[in-house]
């Protein structure tokens, strides 16, 4: 009889899953089935200066950030919100950690000239609430910024930045009450922190309340610029 692998054996039990559809993933397969890897399509185009949202006629900045100063530099995302909604879904709430590597693939593959122009000293993954991660067993935004770091040699700091507020989701509330949401949510670990640039890596982008309260902080510590990379946008 022959004896199965180690890696053979966990993927009996526990299939490697399709981003996009959910089904299980074949041994050639990885991240996304042959059904749905025709279906991958990066945002192109102008996008926005600062949140990366797609733009017309050439503008620098969508209406969203002409209108109001933002605490952050700038930011990207690969993916539109209608095509990878449900599957980041999946990555936070229904045990599907292991996504996180195939997003990493198509942040760095549709942004690396910026993120090499950017040139950061250290990826800041946006941390959970300890009570919320013991409730849910991990960190998708750790899992996603770990990922990046393998493939652009930037070092991630999961440790850096604690959240001390256990804040509740954002999607509940408008704007205002996002920005009073996460509030003194976060500290940094550090008196001082001798790093020029970082970008905080999380999972959607949708009114930047979170990267901007992250920021604060950040710029209080030391760091002279933040920027952003996230999977998607959702919309305000």
């Amino acid at each position: 009889m022959r004896l199965l692998g180690h890696r053979s054996i966990v993927d009996l039990f526990f299939p490697k899953r399709c981003v996009l559809c959910d089904g299980t993933l074949s041994g050639e397969e990885e991240g996304i089935c042959g059904g749905c890897i025709g279906k991958i399509k990066y945002i192109e185009g102008d996008v926005c200066a600062v949140c990366g949202r797609t733009v017309s006629d050439n503008a620098e900045l969508c209406r969203e950030c002409a209108g109001r100063k933002r605490g952050f530099q700038g930011g990207r995302f690969p993916l539109s919100y209608e095509l990878i909604g449900d599957s980041v879904f999946r990555f936070k709430y229904a045990n599907r950690p292991e996504y996180g590597a195939f997003y990493a693939r198509c942040i760095v593959e549709r942004w690396r000239e910026w993120i090499e122009a950017v040139d950061p000293d250290a990826l800041i993954p946006v941390p959970l609430h300890k009570k919320r991660f013991n409730k849910r067993g991990y960190n998708q935004a750790e899992i996603l910024a770990k990922e990046i770091s393998n493939l652009i040699n930037v070092p991630c700091l999961p440790d850096l930045v604690s959240r001390v507020k256990n804040t509740a989701p954002q999607k509940r509330f408008d704007r205002k009450q996002r920005q009073i949401n996460v509030k003194k949510a976060f500290i940094v670990n550090e008196n001082s922190v001798k790093l020029s640039t970082v970008i905080v890596v999380d999972d959607i982008f949708t009114t930047g309340s979170t990267i901007e309260a992250l920021s604060d902080v950040l710029k209080k510590a030391g760091v002279k610029r933040v920027y952003f990379l996230t999977i998607t946008a959702a919309e305000t």
